[in-house]
């Protein structure tokens, strides 16, 4: 699904314009990505939440060369999702055998 299909999508469950429901995805999207910045958790009730992990730096491998190097630490923004969604998708795999 792209995002012009969610777009379409939410107009037609508000009624409103594709317009109005692009600037409501888009909304979204920056608030969870803001929260992110700040290292605060988005939860979104019925669907999951989204997290800030920390990795630590630790040395990697170049696959071209195979020469070590140093992997900096940084931080990911990680999705767990809810035990709806995880069963949702337990039900899916269930029904495609």
């Amino acid at each position: 699904m792209k995002s012009t299909d969610l777009i379409d999508r939410i107009a037609g469950a508000t009624g409103g314009t594709k317009a109005d429901a692009k600037i409501a995805l888009e909304t979204v999207i920056a608030s969870i990505i803001q929260a992110a910045e700040a290292g605060d958790e988005v939860s979104l009730p019925g669907f999951g939440k989204f997290t800030v992990r920390h990795t630590a730096a630790r040395m990697g491998r170049n696959p071209a060369t195979g020469a070590e190097m140093q992997i900096p630490a940084s931080r990911k923004l990680a999705f767990a999702p809810a035990k709806a969604v995880k069963d949702a998708l337990a039900g899916a795999d269930t029904k495609k055998a």
